[in-house]
């Protein structure tokens, strides 16, 4: 039996890929037939070093040796998953924000991406083929005004040059897609939430619960799991999808209301 999507020959590039969703989504892709190269600042113990080139992203210099290093390990490339994000930002509103802040915010949130789709995509147009997908965040619609307005600018600035990305290049047949996450379930996450159980007093549950009212609630009641973003990523950069191009794909168990 065929199975239902497959990623069987694919090349692709997926960063950030060393934990939480984006660990999860290099698995998966593994798993259905596609070789993977990842990257990250460091290679963790267990990361074979084959699928791995160490990188800082946010740096120019970084992007254009993940670029060479796809072109030389994968022979080039026919999915892209931006993963990379983040924010370390301190709390305090817009006022917190120095410039140095607003520049680190958008080098980690935006600029690995358009660096290496510049570098990498007018490939896929040869070829008349290529998925490009950019992991974005709810925050963009939905931001937390003490914590993460940065980072939340940024996201929106990703949506929007993945949106004008997809408008120029689906005609020469790459697709360009946005995958936008609320809360994962990861272990940073997860770290989070013990600390603020710590401080209340409480238990790890409900240091779960003091996040997701943070965010006005989540309606199924728990965060999104890393393999649950995963599968989602992983039918959008598969054949199953290839008249999606060009839409954003929310993925937050309701938290985000809606009309």
């Amino acid at each position: 039996m065929i199975p239902f999507v497959t990623l069987e020959g694919k090349r692709a590039l997926i960063t950030s890929g060393t934990r939480g969703a984006g660990a999860a989504t290099v698995t998966l892709f593994e798993q259905l037939g596609a070789r993977v190269l990842t990257t990250a600042r460091s290679r963790p113990s267990e990361m074979p070093e084959a699928r791995f080139v160490a990188a800082d992203l946010t740096d120019p210099d970084g992007c254009a040796r993940v670029a060479a290093a796809v072109r030389e390990r994968l022979g080039g490339v026919d999915i892209i998953v931006h993963m990379l994000g983040g924010s370390s930002a301190p709390g305090g509103g817009y006022e917190a924000l120095s410039d140095q802040e607003w520049r680190q915010e958008l080098d980690l949130n935006l600029m690995p991406a358009i660096r290496l789709d510049r570098e990498l995509v007018p490939a896929m147009e040869a070829q008349g083929s290529g998925v490009v997908i950019h992991v974005t965040s709810i925050q963009r619609q939905l931001p937390l005004p003490e914590a993460t307005t940065a980072y939340a600018a940024a996201k929106a600035a990703l949506s929007t040059y993945s949106k004008s990305l997809s408008k120029q290049v689906s005609p020469m047949g790459v697709r360009v897609v946005r995958v936008s996450p609320g809360w994962i379930e990861t272990e940073s996450s997860v770290d989070l939430a013990r600390r603020l159980a710590a401080e209340h007093r409480v238990d790890l549950e409900q240091g779960k619960q003091m996040i997701m009212d943070s965010l006005g609630g989540i309606p199924i009641g728990r965060p999104s799991k890393p393999e649950e973003v995963a599968s989602l990523i992983t039918f959008l950069a598969s054949d199953r999808a290839g008249t999606i191009t060009g839409t954003e794909y929310v993925i937050d168990g309701g938290t985000v209301p809606t009309a």
